[in-house]
């Protein structure tokens, strides 16, 4: 009467080791740094890296991670906000952008 679904560990999503250059790949808890693991992927990842990302956390998580994120790039928080269906306005990086605007460039 065991549930074998609940007892197969989840596979580990497949990445591009360039996303994660600056870090040990082979030894990268998916689980304990799932919010760096999100940023990361929607910073430098592809479109199969997003999905990957997409079925391994849920999009529940997805959502959380990105939208209290404290620095996304403007095309990554536009990215972000199309795949979540929630208005930049709702992003945490969004609101401390605006608060803290950068210099007039001239």
């Amino acid at each position: 009467m065991f549930n074998l679904d609940v007892m197969k560990a989840k596979e580990k999503p497949v990445f591009d080791k360039r996303i994660f250059w600056d870090v040990d790949f082979e030894n990268l808890d998916y689980d304990k740094k799932y919010k760096f693991v999100i940023e990361r992927v929607f910073e430098r990842g592809d479109v199969p890296d997003i999905r990957n990302c997409r079925r391994y956390y849920g999009d529940d998580l997805v959502a959380e991670a990105l939208l209290n994120a404290k620095y996304l790039s403007n095309m990554t928080l536009y990215l972000a906000a199309a795949v979540i269906d929630q208005p930049i306005e709702d992003f945490r990086c969004y609101k401390l952008r605006q608060s803290n605007p950068e210099l007039f460039p001239y």
